[in-house]
């Protein structure tokens, strides 16, 4: 008991206004009947650090991870764990009004991806079902490789990333969170549409690309492949279909972004 009480007041947490009921003490032999916590102010202590541990903690860490990543996403150099695609044998050699065409298609391919880091992010921190928090992790990071890819591309044909990052990493974040309270089927159906829509928007730059990047069109064809992938697995973990004018409404904000995104 008085480690418990010790370990509640070095916290910081103050004892609930409550009348004491049974707890389960962490250092009474297993199978042991619970104790009944009431700590120096006749208040109860144990049981609030219980369901600090098992139900306060675990709700923190995800709130926790979501604003790393948020962070990471915005500011730090992103890494990637698949090799970047290349076109073996084929160098780039791009004219300067070739070079900034690249530079712009990469600089929405590049916003695309922060958007997809918000969008996963917040689904994840909105699910119940651990089972589909971890898928939404796994297509986060398989979307941070496009992160680091599109980042890397840009710093080497001398373009810069959006400088309105942080907006549309906050509206994608908002989106995923609203999809998330929705249901987990409309969160998946929000992932379908998302991944479909960008699947097209990524062949439509295939044909913008100049042929004579290589590197870049190389990056976008991955790109494209995996994200028809995302949509198949989320269609198929129970996605729900959205109605037409919600695809369309998305549709129009996705072309809002990748219009600003473009120059700015």
């Amino acid at each position: 008991m008085q480690q418990i009480e010790t370990r509640l007041w070095k916290t910081g947490h103050k004892p609930v206004p409550a009348g004491p009921f049974p707890v389960p003490d962490p250092d009474s032999p297993e199978g042991a009947p619970p104790v009944r916590g009431v700590a120096c102010s006749g208040r109860p202590f144990a049981a609030l650090d219980f369901r600090l541990q098992h139900e306060y903690i675990p709700a923190m860490d995800r709130l926790i991870n979501a604003t790393d990543n948020a962070l990471r996403t915005l500011f730090a150099k992103p890494r990637a764990s698949r090799p970047c695609p290349t076109v073996a044998e084929q160098a780039t050699a791009l004219t300067s009004p070739d070079t900034a065409l690249a530079g712009a298609l990469m600089r929405v391919n590049h916003v695309g991806e922060v958007c997809a880091q918000a969008l996963y992010a917040a689904q994840a921190l909105s699910t119940r079902d651990p089972v589909l928090r971890q898928h939404f992790i796994e297509a986060s990071d398989e979307e941070g490789d496009h992160l680091a890819w599109t980042r890397q591309r840009l710093d080497e044909l001398g373009a810069r990333p959006s400088l309105l990052n942080p907006l549309w990493y906050a509206g994608a974040f908002g989106l995923g969170l609203l999809a998330g309270r929705l249901g987990d089927k409309v969160s998946l159906g929000f992932v379908v549409e998302t991944e479909r829509q960008v699947e097209a928007h990524l062949a439509t730059h295939l044909e913008k690309l100049p042929e004579g990047d290589h590197e870049s069109r190389a990056i976008v064809a991955q790109m494209k492949d995996d994200e028809a992938r995302h949509a198949l697995e989320a269609a198929g973990a129970g996605a729900l279909e959205l109605p037409a004018p919600v695809k369309a409404l998305m549709g129009a904000a996705a072309k809002l972004m990748t219009t600003t995104a473009h120059y700015i």
